[in-house]
């Protein structure tokens, strides 16, 4: 069963409150949304956005009891400007984020996000684009192969990766998980620790085909603009790169007053302004970590618009 992360941190630094309105830019299994609406109350109103349509057939029923109050959009949270005006939804009061993959996703070995059990090549949240991570694999050049993989998955043997997948596809085409894994733990001369060798590879291939970093800058900038100056806005990132990307957004936003010399004062930094609720990301306890080890690698970040 699908257990959201640090889902009581979630709603308490986020200030949910009665009567008021969010968006979940990534609604999922709802777990998060359900939880922001039993506080906020039937007054309350929320917009549900994910990428995959399936989620969102699975999470209706879930959110059902709330009627109008919660509404739900198929899309890249991106976009969540042009949705929330479709619903008269403006001056919220807080915008989540909960990147990466659903635990449904991973567990679904036809969606083949994961190398734990062999499924078609596709990675795609959203089902109904062309780019597949068997079509970035099996078309796209070596160097630029190697640069994806060091780039989206930091990963240090990218460029032997990369050689040894452009090898193989000659012989035959990579068309599944075992076999892309197969292949990358060859290369990287079979498993040493704890960590799969496939595992930065399967990472770079999945926020490459679903154009990740890009939509979470995007995102941000659109979260950013839609909360109230008192609203918040949260993300749940799950590895540095993410991370990385979230903090330097809220510290370029989160400037400084400046007084001017001949009176009054300017914004030093980005707008709009914010004040960073946690200065440091706020990770599980060793009590959620015991019921739900997904949660090991979550960091959260929060900020408030000031204005």
């Amino acid at each position: 069963m699908h257990q959201p992360v640090l889902l009581k941190e979630v709603i308490e630094l986020m200030g949910v409150k009665p009567g008021g309105r969010y968006i979940d830019g990534t609604v999922g299994a709802g777990g998060h949304a359900s939880a922001i609406m039993e506080k906020a109350g039937f007054g309350g109103q929320l917009l549900g956005i994910d990428r995959d349509a399936a989620a969102l057939a699975r999470t209706a029923e879930k959110l059902s009891k709330w009627g109008s109050g919660c509404v739900l959009e198929q899309g890249d949270f991106a976009d969540m400007i042009a949705m929330a005006e479709r619903h008269d939804l403006k001056d919220v009061d807080g915008v989540l984020l909960d990147l990466g993959m659903s635990s449904d996703q991973v567990d679904s070995p036809e969606r083949g996000f994961s190398f734990l059990q062999d499924g078609p090549l596709d990675m795609r949240m959203d089902l109904s684009q062309e780019l597949t991570a068997a079509k970035l694999v099996n078309e796209i050049g070596e160097t630029a192969l190697a640069d994806l993989l060091w780039r989206l998955g930091e990963e240090a043997a990218s460029r032997r990766i990369a050689k040894r997948i452009c090898e193989e596809r000659v012989r035959c085409p990579i068309e599944t998980t075992a076999q892309l894994a197969e292949i990358v733990s060859g290369a990287m001369g079979g498993r040493r620790g704890r960590i799969h060798p496939a595992t930065r590879t399967f990472q770079a291939l999945r926020m490459a085909v679903n154009s990740e970093l890009e939509s979470l800058e995007r995102g941000l900038d659109a979260a950013l603009n839609l909360v109230a100056p008192g609203g918040r806005v949260a993300v749940i990132s799950f590895h540095s790169l993410e991370d990385r990307v979230v903090k330097q957004k809220f510290v370029g936003h989160a400037g400084r007053w400046e007084s001017l010399p001949a009176g009054g004062r300017h914004w030093v930094g980005e707008r709009p302004a914010v004040r960073r609720i946690t200065r440091k990301p706020v990770t599980a306890s060793d009590g959620e970590l015991a019921e739900n080890p997904r949660a090991r690698s979550a960091k959260l970040r929060v900020v408030e618009r000031v204005a």
